[in-house]
């Protein structure tokens, strides 16, 4: 098993979603079953996913991305709990039109080894909860 994939495997455990690889690229998605939202009157799956890529062999750092949706009472506590561990936040808004309830996603980044991205990451998800 290369290190990359038992690396992914690591992140998604601590993350807590599921495993995969798009482009290249290890990328952790959470599916929110407690949401049942609606767009246009029909099933949305809300998901957030979390990725990392371009991984450096000598400093085990990678670019660490994510896409996080949130009920609009859960955006203030993220956006602190992930900016007091020195991630950044690149965006806030909403993508649908038509969704109920409203929707906010939230996207992030930081270059860092994955695993330390990782459990910042769940610790700003716990913050909410």
């Amino acid at each position: 098993m290369s290190r990359t994939v038992t690396l992914c495997e690591r992140f998604s455990r601590i993350i807590g979603g599921e495993q995969g690889f798009a482009g290249g690229k290890c990328v952790s998605t959470i599916n929110r079953n407690e949401i049942r939202a609606t767009i246009l009157r029909k099933r949305f799956q809300v998901t957030s996913s979390f990725s990392f890529e371009s991984l450096n062999e000598r400093t085990g750092r990678a670019l660490c991305l994510g896409r996080a949706a949130f009920l609009e009472k859960e955006v203030n506590k993220f956006i602190r709990a992930i900016r007091n561990q020195g991630i950044i936040v690149t965006s806030v808004r909403n993508e649908w039109l038509f969704e109920q309830p409203r929707l906010i996603y939230i996207n992030i980044e930081a270059v860092e080894r994955p695993l330390v991205f990782a459990r910042k990451v769940r610790r700003a998800l716990d913050a909410i909860h």
